[in-house]
Formats: C-alpha cells, sequence, structure tokens
C-alpha cells in the first residue's frame, strides 16, 4: 500500500493540525490524562482517515483490449440511455460510478488509445448523485479513440465534498489501460459514455474497482 502524490499536502495539514491540538491539550491542561488522550484520540482520527483516503493500492490492472475496464472504484448508480451534449452531441449508453470518502479516489483509463479531447469545466459542487451534477459542477471530460476508432468519453465530476479534481490527461497523449488518468478528492462520481447497444457487464448497485472490474 502506498500513499498517493496528491494527498502529501493534505496529510502535512493533518500533521500540524495534530501537533497543534496536542499542544494545546498539553499547554492548558498539563495535569489531565483526559484531555491529553482525548487530544491524542482525535489527531490519531483524523490522519487515519486522511491516510486512507489517499491510499494507492497495489493491483493485478487488467490490460485486455478487447474490455472496457471501469475508471473508478465505487457503487454503479446509473445505467441508462442519455443526451451526451459536449462532445458527441448524440444518444450514448452512460454509466455513472457514485465514489464515497472511503474508496480509493485514483481515476484510471478504461481503454488504451490516444487522447482526442480534455477540458476542464468549473462549476458548483452538487451532490455527486444530483441529476444537475454532471452539467453544473466542476468537471472534466476526456476522450480517448482505440486503435479501432472508436470513441470513449469519460468524466470526472466533484461532488458536495470534492473541492479539487486533478486530470493529468492532455489531448494528443498516449493513453494506456488501467493507468492514472487523474485523482479527485472526497468524494465524487465518474461517469462513462458507451456506444449505444454496447453489452454491458455490470449492473446497478454493483460495486466495482477501478482498473480491474471490466464494464463490458
Amino acid at each position: 500500500m502506498t500513499i498517493h502524490k496528491e494527498g502529501y499536502p493534505t496529510i502535512a495539514l493533518a500533521a500540524v493540525f495534530s501537533v497543534i491540538i496536542i499542544g494545546i491539550a498539553s499547554y492548558f491542561f498539563p495535569e489531565s490524562h483526559v484531555a491529553k488522550y482525548t487530544a491524542f484520540g482525535i489527531s490519531a482520527v483524523v490522519l487515519i482517515i486522511v491516510l486512507q483516503f489517499f491510499r494507492s493500492p497495489s493491483r493485478n490492472w487488467t490490460k485486455d483490449d478487447n474490455l472496457i475496464i471501469c475508471p473508478a472504484d465505487g457503487k454503479v448508480v446509473v445505467i441508462e440511455e442519455t443526451e451526451e451534449p459536449e462532445y458527441f452531441k448524440d444518444k450514448r449508453l452512460q454509466i455513472s460510478i457514485f465514489m464515497s470518502p472511503i474508496n480509493v479516489h485514483v481515476n484510471r483509463y478504461p481503454i488504451s488509445g490516444i487522447v482526442k479531447f480534455a477540458k476542464h469545466h468549473h462549476g458548483t459542487y452538487l451532490a455527486a448523485w444530483h441529476p444537475k451534477s454532471s452539467t453544473e459542477n466542476e468537471r472534466t471530460t476526456i476522450v480517448v479513440e482505440d486503435k479501432k476508432g472508436t470513441q470513449i468519453l469519460f468524466r470526472q465530476i466533484a461532488g458536495a465534498l470534492a473541492r479539487r479534481i486533478v486530470m493529468y490527461s492532455k489531448e494528443g497523449d498516449v493513453a494506456v489501460q488501467s493507468e492514472q488518468f487523474g485523482f479527485i478528492k472526497f468524494g465524487s462520481r465518474v461517469d462513462i459514455f458507451l456506444p449505444l447497444g454496447t453489452k454491458v457487464k455490470v449492473e446497478l448497485n454493483q460495486v466495482v474497482k477501478g482498473g480491474i472490474t471490466a464494464i463490458c
């Protein structure tokens, strides 16, 4: 288990917070064991929460050009036909994965190919499951074209707690299936848009793993 690089600043802040809490307890309540134990307890809980959130586990990543792999850990909350208005501007099959704060928040390419489109949008911070979050929240849109010419669009969407989306992709980049393309901090959603008629291998409410579970 390793810690993702995006977590270093937050971990440093959590460590400073812990030192301050322990220092206050020691200075103002030097004789109180309860105050000291409480301060140590709060500090430990904060550090554990932050460390688990930014964990980046090592896995046997799936690499298969015949499969489209899940881009994120979480739960499948949407499988439906919908209009994709930004890039394709036509109907697509949308699959949405909700990432809770306890999930791994590294995002991974679902297919290998060339990045044809990559754009970051500023926006609001509605709850990730809100219907309008796909078009109004802070988000990114990435399109990768595989060697067969098939284009897949996937979108990182900030949630009510997520205040920073990190996207590593740039147009013209070579995307490698199951390699990292970004990170979202503190609860969020990832949408993926597939051609109509795609045979889906996942179900609603199924728990999936990024870079591992085959979507189709």
